[in-house]
Protein backbone atom coordinates (compact mmCIF):
# COMPACT_ATOMS: atom_id res chain seq x y z
CA UNK A 1 0.00 0.00 0.00
CA UNK A 2 1.67 3.60 -1.13
CA UNK A 3 0.48 6.81 -0.01
CA UNK A 4 0.80 10.80 -0.19
CA UNK A 5 1.52 12.84 3.10
CA UNK A 6 1.65 16.61 2.99
CA UNK A 7 3.62 18.30 5.39
CA UNK A 8 2.83 22.10 5.66
CA UNK A 9 5.37 24.12 6.55
CA UNK A 10 3.80 27.32 7.38
CA UNK A 11 5.00 30.95 8.36
CA UNK A 12 3.08 31.50 11.40
CA UNK A 13 2.24 35.12 12.62
CA UNK A 14 0.89 36.93 15.37
CA UNK A 15 -2.52 37.14 14.27
CA UNK A 16 -4.72 33.70 14.89
CA UNK A 17 -7.34 34.52 11.94
CA UNK A 18 -4.60 34.89 9.50
CA UNK A 19 -2.43 31.48 10.86
CA UNK A 20 -6.07 30.01 10.11
CA UNK A 21 -6.74 31.32 6.72
CA UNK A 22 -2.95 30.40 5.93
CA UNK A 23 -3.48 26.78 7.58
CA UNK A 24 -6.40 26.38 5.32
CA UNK A 25 -5.08 27.75 2.04
CA UNK A 26 -2.25 24.94 2.36
CA UNK A 27 -4.32 21.97 3.38
CA UNK A 28 -6.84 22.60 0.87
CA UNK A 29 -3.74 22.93 -1.49
CA UNK A 30 -2.19 19.71 -0.10
CA UNK A 31 -5.51 17.75 -0.63
CA UNK A 32 -4.59 17.68 -4.05
CA UNK A 33 -2.35 15.52 -3.89
CA UNK A 34 -2.12 14.00 -0.44
CA UNK A 35 -4.33 11.31 1.66
CA UNK A 36 -3.11 12.72 5.27
CA UNK A 37 -1.93 15.83 5.97
CA UNK A 38 0.37 17.54 8.90
CA UNK A 39 0.46 21.21 10.45
CA UNK A 40 3.49 22.18 12.23
CA UNK A 41 4.09 23.16 16.24
CA UNK A 42 1.96 25.85 17.68
CA UNK A 43 0.61 26.87 14.18
CA UNK A 44 -2.09 28.67 15.68
CA UNK A 45 0.41 31.57 17.43
CA UNK A 46 3.77 32.89 18.43
CA UNK A 47 5.55 30.41 20.12
CA UNK A 48 5.52 32.75 23.35
CA UNK A 49 5.11 31.90 27.22
CA UNK A 50 3.09 35.23 26.79
CA UNK A 51 1.37 34.12 23.58
CA UNK A 52 -0.14 30.83 24.93
CA UNK A 53 -2.45 31.91 27.44
CA UNK A 54 -4.11 34.65 25.12
CA UNK A 55 -4.36 31.92 21.94
CA UNK A 56 -5.46 29.11 24.30
CA UNK A 57 -8.86 27.33 23.39
CA UNK A 58 -11.29 24.91 24.82
CA UNK A 59 -12.20 21.76 22.91
CA UNK A 60 -14.10 22.24 20.77
CA UNK A 61 -12.97 26.05 19.53
CA UNK A 62 -12.33 27.81 16.76
CA UNK A 63 -9.27 25.88 15.24
CA UNK A 64 -10.38 22.43 15.93
CA UNK A 65 -13.78 23.59 13.77
CA UNK A 66 -12.10 24.65 10.97
CA UNK A 67 -9.92 21.47 10.95
CA UNK A 68 -12.38 18.79 11.65
CA UNK A 69 -14.54 20.87 8.80
CA UNK A 70 -11.65 21.20 6.22
CA UNK A 71 -10.95 16.87 7.48
CA UNK A 72 -14.75 16.14 6.30
CA UNK A 73 -14.34 18.55 3.13
CA UNK A 74 -11.60 17.43 1.95
CA UNK A 75 -11.60 13.88 2.97
CA UNK A 76 -8.50 13.32 4.50
CA UNK A 77 -6.65 12.18 7.76
CA UNK A 78 -5.61 15.65 9.32
CA UNK A 79 -3.01 15.82 12.07
CA UNK A 80 -3.31 19.38 13.16
CA UNK A 81 -0.04 19.85 14.50
CA UNK A 82 -0.52 22.04 17.98
CA UNK A 83 -2.42 24.45 19.35
CA UNK A 84 -2.62 25.80 23.00
CA UNK A 85 -5.10 23.84 24.20
CA UNK A 86 -7.26 25.03 27.89
CA UNK A 87 -8.65 22.74 29.71
CA UNK A 88 -9.66 23.31 33.73
CA UNK A 89 -7.10 25.98 34.18
CA UNK A 90 -4.16 24.56 32.94
CA UNK A 91 -2.78 25.18 29.41
CA UNK A 92 -0.86 22.26 27.25
CA UNK A 93 0.49 21.89 23.75
CA UNK A 94 -1.78 19.85 22.26
CA UNK A 95 -2.53 17.91 19.08
CA UNK A 96 -5.63 16.82 17.40
CA UNK A 97 -6.32 14.49 15.09
CA UNK A 98 -9.37 13.92 12.31
CA UNK A 99 -10.52 11.30 10.02
CA UNK A 100 -12.03 11.67 6.64
CA UNK A 101 -15.34 12.22 8.20
CA UNK A 102 -13.87 15.08 10.61
CA UNK A 103 -14.31 13.21 13.84
CA UNK A 104 -11.62 13.54 17.00
CA UNK A 105 -9.98 10.30 16.86
CA UNK A 106 -7.32 11.28 18.92
CA UNK A 107 -5.12 13.83 20.71
CA UNK A 108 -1.60 14.33 22.23
CA UNK A 109 -0.44 16.84 24.77
CA UNK A 110 3.14 17.33 24.61
CA UNK A 111 4.55 15.10 27.51
CA UNK A 112 8.00 16.67 27.82
CA UNK A 113 8.77 20.47 28.35
CA UNK A 114 10.91 22.10 26.65
CA UNK A 115 12.82 23.79 29.31
CA UNK A 116 16.54 25.05 28.47
CA UNK A 117 19.41 27.49 29.35
CA UNK A 118 21.82 27.46 26.62
CA UNK A 119 24.98 29.37 27.44
CA UNK A 120 25.26 32.26 24.81
CA UNK A 121 22.21 30.61 23.03
CA UNK A 122 19.14 30.26 24.03
CA UNK A 123 16.41 30.68 27.31
CA UNK A 124 13.25 28.68 27.32
CA UNK A 125 11.05 27.25 29.98
CA UNK A 126 7.57 25.90 28.18
CA UNK A 127 6.85 24.96 32.13
CA UNK A 128 6.10 28.57 32.98
CA UNK A 129 3.16 28.36 31.25
CA UNK A 130 2.82 24.92 29.91
CA UNK A 131 1.09 21.20 31.67
CA UNK A 132 2.56 18.15 30.91
CA UNK A 133 0.44 15.34 29.00
CA UNK A 134 0.53 11.92 30.34
CA UNK A 135 -0.28 9.28 27.44
CA UNK A 136 1.15 7.73 24.42
CA UNK A 137 -0.66 8.68 22.00
CA UNK A 138 -1.39 6.23 18.42
CA UNK A 139 -4.76 6.56 16.68
CA UNK A 140 -5.66 4.05 13.82
CA UNK A 141 -6.27 5.09 10.28
CA UNK A 142 -7.24 3.73 6.85
CA UNK A 143 -3.39 3.08 6.61
CA UNK A 144 -2.68 1.52 10.06
CA UNK A 145 -1.78 2.98 12.98
CA UNK A 146 0.31 6.09 13.45
CA UNK A 147 2.15 7.87 16.74
CA UNK A 148 2.07 11.44 17.14
CA UNK A 149 4.42 13.45 19.35
CA UNK A 150 5.30 17.09 19.80
CA UNK A 151 8.50 18.20 19.30
CA UNK A 152 10.97 17.90 22.64
CA UNK A 153 8.80 14.73 22.62
CA UNK A 154 11.47 13.01 19.99
CA UNK A 155 14.13 13.48 21.99
CA UNK A 156 13.32 10.62 24.09
CA UNK A 157 13.84 7.29 22.23
CA UNK A 158 11.93 5.27 24.84
CA UNK A 159 8.58 7.34 23.88
CA UNK A 160 8.75 6.73 20.08
CA UNK A 161 9.41 2.75 21.07
CA UNK A 162 6.76 2.46 22.85
CA UNK A 163 4.42 3.79 20.10
CA UNK A 164 5.85 1.21 17.83
CA UNK A 165 5.05 -1.18 20.06
CA UNK A 166 1.38 -0.45 20.26
CA UNK A 167 1.64 -0.52 16.12
CA UNK A 168 2.56 2.57 15.09
CA UNK A 169 4.37 2.21 10.87
CA UNK A 170 4.12 5.80 11.22
CA UNK A 171 5.56 8.71 13.35
CA UNK A 172 4.19 12.29 12.64
CA UNK A 173 6.25 14.78 14.91
CA UNK A 174 4.66 18.28 14.71
CA UNK A 175 8.37 20.47 15.90
CA UNK A 176 9.58 23.71 16.55
CA UNK A 177 13.58 23.65 17.23
CA UNK A 178 15.59 26.40 17.17
CA UNK A 179 18.01 27.82 15.63
CA UNK A 180 20.74 26.73 18.01
CA UNK A 181 19.16 22.72 18.56
CA UNK A 182 17.79 22.46 14.39
CA UNK A 183 21.26 23.36 12.97
CA UNK A 184 23.25 20.69 15.39
CA UNK A 185 20.73 18.01 16.10
CA UNK A 186 17.26 18.20 13.73
CA UNK A 187 18.47 15.52 10.76
CA UNK A 188 20.21 13.39 13.19
CA UNK A 189 17.52 12.88 16.03
CA UNK A 190 14.92 12.64 12.61
CA UNK A 191 17.17 9.83 11.15
CA UNK A 192 17.78 8.00 14.31
CA UNK A 193 13.65 7.49 15.31
CA UNK A 194 13.19 6.70 11.58
CA UNK A 195 16.00 3.91 11.73
CA UNK A 196 16.31 2.32 15.41
CA UNK A 197 12.08 1.84 14.89
CA UNK A 198 11.86 1.46 10.80
CA UNK A 199 9.29 3.42 10.79
CA UNK A 200 8.42 6.09 7.79
CA UNK A 201 8.93 9.86 10.40
CA UNK A 202 7.51 13.11 9.75
CA UNK A 203 8.75 16.10 10.90
CA UNK A 204 6.15 19.17 10.74
CA UNK A 205 8.10 22.53 11.68
CA UNK A 206 7.00 26.11 11.61
CA UNK A 207 8.49 28.31 8.44
CA UNK A 208 11.36 30.49 10.11
CA UNK A 209 9.75 34.24 10.64
CA UNK A 210 12.90 36.56 11.00
CA UNK A 211 10.50 38.81 12.69
CA UNK A 212 9.58 36.62 15.64
CA UNK A 213 11.30 36.27 19.19
CA UNK A 214 11.22 32.32 18.64
CA UNK A 215 12.77 31.34 14.96
CA UNK A 216 12.29 27.90 13.74
CA UNK A 217 14.56 26.15 12.49
CA UNK A 218 12.49 24.80 9.54
CA UNK A 219 13.68 21.86 7.44
CA UNK A 220 10.56 19.90 7.63
CA UNK A 221 11.22 16.43 6.23
CA UNK A 222 10.20 12.41 5.81
CA UNK A 223 12.40 10.09 6.34
CA UNK A 224 12.35 6.28 5.14
CA UNK A 225 12.65 2.75 7.57
CA UNK A 226 16.17 2.90 6.93
CA UNK A 227 17.43 6.03 8.14
CA UNK A 228 17.28 7.76 4.68
CA UNK A 229 15.63 11.41 4.33
CA UNK A 230 13.67 11.08 1.34
CA UNK A 231 11.69 14.72 1.32
CA UNK A 232 13.12 17.69 2.89
CA UNK A 233 11.93 21.81 2.91
CA UNK A 234 14.58 24.62 3.60
CA UNK A 235 13.69 27.48 5.79
CA UNK A 236 10.78 29.15 3.72
CA UNK A 237 7.18 28.48 3.95
CA UNK A 238 6.06 25.14 1.51
CA UNK A 239 4.33 22.34 1.39
CA UNK A 240 6.59 19.05 1.50
CA UNK A 241 5.14 15.99 -0.52
CA UNK A 242 6.18 12.26 0.28
CA UNK A 243 5.39 8.93 -0.24
CA UNK A 244 5.28 6.25 1.96
CA UNK A 245 5.31 2.85 1.34
CA UNK A 246 4.33 0.41 3.27
CA UNK A 247 5.15 -3.15 1.58
CA UNK A 248 8.67 -1.31 1.52
CA UNK A 249 8.47 -1.29 5.08
CA UNK A 250 7.58 -4.54 6.11
CA UNK A 251 10.68 -5.56 3.26
CA UNK A 252 13.08 -3.47 5.81
CA UNK A 253 12.00 -5.01 8.98
CA UNK A 254 12.16 -8.55 7.49
CA UNK A 255 15.01 -8.24 6.04
CA UNK A 256 16.67 -6.84 9.07
CA UNK A 257 14.64 -7.46 11.80
CA UNK A 258 15.62 -5.12 14.64
CA UNK A 259 12.42 -5.45 16.57
CA UNK A 260 12.31 -9.06 16.74
CA UNK A 261 15.80 -9.41 18.42
CA UNK A 262 14.83 -7.38 21.49
CA UNK A 263 15.86 -8.79 24.42
CA UNK A 264 13.39 -7.29 27.02
CA UNK A 265 14.23 -10.29 29.44
CA UNK A 266 17.50 -8.19 29.89
CA UNK A 267 15.96 -4.43 29.67
CA UNK A 268 13.45 -5.05 32.12
CA UNK A 269 16.43 -6.42 34.33
CA UNK A 270 18.43 -2.64 33.74
CA UNK A 271 14.77 -1.04 33.82
CA UNK A 272 14.54 -2.44 37.87
CA UNK A 273 18.16 -2.46 38.85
Amino acid sequence: MKFKIGICQMNVLDNKEKNLAKAEKMIREAAKNSQIIALPEMFNCPYENAAFPEYAEEYPGKTTRVLSSLAKELDIYLFGGSIPELNNGTIYNTSYIFNRKGALIGKHRKIHLFDIDIEDGIRFKESDSLGKGDKITVVDTGYGPIGIAICYDMRFPELIRLMVMKGARIIIVPAAFNMTTGPAHWDLTLRARALDNQVYYAAVSPARNNDASYQAYGHSALVSPWGEILEQANEKETILYGEIDMDYLKKIRTQLPLLLHRRTDLYEIIEKE
